[in-house]
């Protein structure tokens, strides 16, 4: 008998994760608490129409095409993925807009519409990410980061590279109109930081998004739920819904298994969590076997803010959007300071509006359109009663829609609800009801994050938003592959079984 992983967690992080370790040679058991694959990427059904509930811009699609690799299968038979074009669309509240495009041609005409003297800036700001994500990126992605001497050896390029200053502070050296500053620095706020305190380092996303630009999977991100969840199902992956782990079992400071809600243990050699980590520390592992990660440590870190996420459907289509819109409200500084440090909900806001239906149609009724708008909202630290201020919040999102984006919109409502920091907390079981775990600053980056080894707990390893290199698909998707340097190789008399036999080509 092989031995066995489980792995807590069917988001992508643990599908990727069930993916790589089945083909290491592990046995793998994969505990979704949830009545769907996907965790965030799972989907809604209404009226007809579908809804993505969470991820919807798609970068570096190797990394999916990688985890059927592993089997000698093409991602092609599974899913489709499409370029996006233009990546986003950013819309400022005197009505101009920038779309943001891959290629110069397009994109530098925008820029010296705003400021010509921008576009040279523009062109050593993107030298820049380059050189940033050759190191950041290339280098450090799928690394380990469970040693000090870890972080301490790339400290030289992140001084070189000015890696360690705010991204905004950083973009601001080369662009000087304060439109296209924030045109070039949003992309942060998709993986919960802000842009005023994440460090630079990020700005590799600009070069990513560049490099292998932005997709969309037809059918939705559920599409690629599903074909993940067939693909661990033709390699002998064991996916089990309604799985709720209530205790991860610990024996002489080693994992042992885990205890279901239902009164199940299921034994295991490694367990793979792709929960929150502040969330697995303080509820499922007892404090008596926790040494580092105390309830008391983990309330000092800082996490990132929550989301507001409106999803509703109409009978009207609106060809003139585009299928990602940054929506941007009055304010810009002063509202990330109200959303992460006042833990404010303003009376302003900014939006991104996702439109899936401009590229794949059969996301809602004929004649239809398919929508959501996500507002960052402050996590749950803030206090507020969202069973009051929820509809409220709704309210003035469609009413601002309605006026300034989608004309008609209250007359051509065909279904409407939301989600809000509660169920962040309670259904996704996220730490303070933050959307993205830790916050993305520089003291809570690599070594400083929670780490893919669990230091309390051998045979424990986290995968995920919460842990090295972050939140986003890209990070997601390669914390699973830091699995392969740190998690013990299974061995059959003595050699690695590096294919599962039963799926060899």
């Amino acid at each position: 008998m092989s031995k066995h992983a489980i792995v807590i967690g069917a988001g992508f992080g643990g599908l990727a994760s069930a993916a790589r370790l089945r083909a290491m040679g592990y046995r793998v058991t994969v505990l979704e608490a949830g009545d769907q694959a996907g965790g965030r990427a799972r989907a809604f059904q209404s009226e007809g129409f579908h809804f993505d509930a969470g991820p919807t811009v798609i970068t570096a699609p190797y990394l999916f095409d990688e985890l059927f690799e592993l089997f000698g299968k093409d991602r092609r038979n599974y899913f489709d993925l499409v370029p996006v074009d233009p990546f986003y669309r950013v819309v400022f509240p005197d009505g101009r807009h920038f779309d943001y495009v891959g290629d110069d041609e397009r994109l530098l005409p925008q820029i010296a519409e705003f400021n010509p003297a921008d576009v040279d800036g523009y062109r050593k700001l993107v030298e820049h990410s380059k050189r940033i994500f050759d190191v950041g990126y290339t280098e450090l992605v799928a690394a380990d980061f469970s040693r000090f001497g870890d972080m301490m050896r790339i400290v030289p390029d992140l001084v070189r590279l000015r890696a360690y200053k705010s991204l905004y502070s950083l973009v601001s050296q080369y662009i000087k109109d304060d439109a296209l500053r924030q045109v070039f620095t949003f992309q942060p706020l998709l993986i919960g930081g802000n842009p005023f305190r994440v460090p630079a380092i990020y700005l590799l996303i600009h070069w990513l998004e560049r490099k292998w630009g932005v997709h969309f999977a037809m059918g939705g991100t559920a599409a690629i739920v599903r074909g993940l969840t067939r693909l661990l199902g033709e390699v002998g992956v064991d996916l089990r819904l309604h799985a709720l782990v209530e205790r991860i079992e610990v024996v002489n400071g080693r994992s042992k298994g885990v205890l279901l809600d239902d009164e199940t243990f299921l034994e295991a050699d490694i367990i793979v969590s792709n929960a929150d980590p502040a969330m697995v520390y303080t509820k499922l592992i007892h404090a008596s076997a926790r040494r580092k990660h105390t309830d008391v440590s983990i309330a000092r870190k800082r996490y990132s803010m929550s989301l507001f996420v409106g999803y509703f459907g109409t009978k009207k289509t609106y060809p003139d959007i585009a299928h990602h819109s940054i929506l941007l409200g009055p304010r810009y500084r002063q509202l990330l300071t109200d959303i992460f440090d006042r833990k404010k909900l303003a009376d302003d806001f900014s939006l991104y509006l996702h439109a899936p239906t401009r590229t794949d149609p059969s996301l809602a009724p004929p004649g239809g359109e398919s929508f959501y708008v996500l507002s960052p909202v402050p996590n749950q630290e803030s206090g507020i009663d969202w069973e009051i201020e929820g509809t409220r919040y709704m309210d003035r999102i469609l009413d601002a829609l309605d006026a300034h984006h989608l004309p008609g919109l209250r007359d051509n409502l065909v279904t409407q609800f939301r989600v809000d920091p509660t169920y962040f907390e309670t259904e996704l079981r996220s730490y303070q009801g933050a959307a993205f775990g830790l916050e993305p600053t520089l003291r809570q980056s690599a070594y400083f994050r929670f780490h893919n080894t669990s230091e309390d707990i051998e045979g424990l390893y986290f995968v995920g938003a919460g842990v090295h290199p972050g939140a986003g698909l890209p990070g997601v998707l390669s914390s699973a592959k830091v699995l392969e340097r740190v998690v013990p190789q299974p061995a059959t008399e003595g050699r690695p079984v590096s294919v599962p036999e039963a799926v060899a080509v």
